[in-house]
């Protein structure tokens, strides 16, 4: 402004969904975290609703100043890198300690109120402020025509409910809009040799998951708890300075609740995706992390991999170490046997139907087998699957996972990232390696079906996506 007074402007995507439940629940979270004195953006003013004179939604907030960490996250030394995570840790643990009565995503109650037919939710009020649990603002309840749908997105009043309610969601979707397509990741169509794939496998097998779920869930009551936590903390959501005092880097705000879902603890729990390696049996098995003796010898090319392997691997190592120490209720819900296989099926059965089953499937078959562990003896499992199934199953996991290993391997050559995203001033240069790629591809497969079939489905090429939304 005119006098030196900043600020962020924030309006949604046009592709965001649900827009008025994702700006007044982002406004609410934030509003309440700040009120338990939690470093995050100060709201100034808001508007669910495109009625008003900037004919958008928008969030008018507190412009924070400061670093976002992902400008300095490579060139940390092992101590402040450390020094970060455990601050980080610390917040969340702050974070996630916080009660709540139910499920569902944090609204005030007027703006709720504003939604006609939608209910009032589940009050509960802070210092003064009127808010309440409502609907789960998380995408996946909500991607492409889901919300049309009339389904229970929440509030959730138990686990059982916010465990069953996805996949409850994702059947509707598909018993209203579903049909045979194509899988959406093309790089793996031709294991499927290029057929069109039938929802009702998936109704099938969400149907399954929804047999299992409530056995599923732990009985200690810290683990069964709602809580809420970063809907997507990575180091582009940290903004860092440096103090004045101390010359120490510190955490001066975490920015971006944009979709921020109040959960089961064992559902939330989890190392962030930019934070975890559990690829690696080092980060795995919790073994601190060394330097290679040899690195004075590498080549260029392989020293650049050690130091990003070595830097991923000190980020799970010191995020996990921390976590022990200071956030005992989130490292019980990491370190609780059948934690993160219950997680991941968790996902799996909510996530968009994109035309495949097989990864859900997979799971299910895995939750048979290793029954006992996953829900102690004496419970017997409702689901059973053919031998000959299972090992049909199991194969065309070979085959998938061949197929995902390929794309990954072109990722790594061309450098982008999820969603084929890359920074604007690589475009070009990642463009070009595209077409080269793909053209290397092309040529060395002979004239015929499976060349056409290939270049038809080249997973790098313009698609609409439309008919899976």
């Amino acid at each position: 402004m005119h006098d030196g007074f900043q600020m962020i402007a924030r309006i949604p995507y046009p592709v965001t969904e649900p827009k008025f439940y994702a700006v007044a629940s982002e406004v609410a979270t934030m509003a309440f975290l700040r009120a338990h004195d939690l470093p995050v953006p100060k709201v100034y003013g808001y508007s669910p609703t495109s009625d008003n004179a900037a004919k958008t939604e928008y969030i008018f907030m507190e412009f924070v100043k400061g670093t976002k960490l992902t400008d300095l996250w490579m060139q940390l030394k092992e101590a402040d890198l450390a020094s970060i995570l455990r601050q980080l840790v610390e917040l969340e643990s702050q974070i996630m300690s916080i009660p709540f009565p139910a499920g569902g995503s944090l609204y005030y109650v007027d703006d709720l109120g504003k939604v006609a037919g939608d209910k009032t939710g589940i009050p509960m009020s802070f210092k003064g402020e009127h808010l309440c649990v409502g609907p789960d603002v998380r995408l996946h309840m909500w991607y492409g025509r889901r919300s049309e749908l009339d389904v229970n997105r929440g509030p959730y009043e138990n686990a059982e409910a916010a465990l069953a309610a996805a996949a409850h969601k994702e059947i509707a979707y598909l018993e209203r809009f579903g049909r045979p397509l194509l899988p959406f990741q093309r790089g793996r169509r031709e294991a499927y040799e290029y057929e069109k794939q039938s929802p009702l496998d998936h109704i099938k097998n969400l149907q399954r998951y929804l047999l299992m779920a409530s056995s599923l869930i732990p009985n200690k009551q810290s683990l069964r708890a709602f809580c809420i936590r970063h809907p997507d903390l990575q180091p582009s959501n940290v903004m860092v300075s440096t103090s004045s005092d101390s010359g120490q880097l510190g955490i001066v705000s975490l920015i971006d609740w944009q979709h921020a879902s109040i959960l089961p603890r064992f559902l939330l729990a989890g190392i962030p995706d930019r934070l975890q390696n559990y690829d690696d049996p080092v980060s795995r098995n919790l073994i601190p992390p060394t330097f290679p003796p040899d690195a004075n010898e590498m080549e260029e090319s392989e020293l650049m991999e050690a130091v990003g392997l070595h830097h991923a691997r000190l980020v799970h190592y010191h995020y996990a170490k921390a976590t022990e120490e200071l956030n005992e209720l989130h490292h019980d819900a990491l370190s609780h046997s059948a934690s993160l296989f219950i997680r991941r099926l968790f996902y799996e059965a909510g996530a968009p139907w994109e035309a495949e089953t097989h990864d859900l499937k997979a799971l299910l078959i895995e939750a048979t087998e290793e029954w006992g562990k996953l829900v102690g003896a004496g419970v017997p499992c409702p689901v059973e699957f053919e031998p000959d199934d299972v090992s049909e199953t199991k194969a065309f996991s070979a085959r998938l996972q061949l197929a995902d290993e390929n794309a990954w391997n072109i990722r790594g050559m061309i450098g982008f990232e999820t969603e084929t995203w890359v920074p604007s001033d690589d475009y070009g240069k990642a463009k070009s390696l595209a077409e080269l790629v793909k053209l290397k591809v092309l040529t060395a497969l002979p004239k015929g079906e499976l060349r056409d079939k290939t270049q038809e489905n080249w997973f790098l090429d313009d698609m609409d996506e439309k008919d899976y939304m």
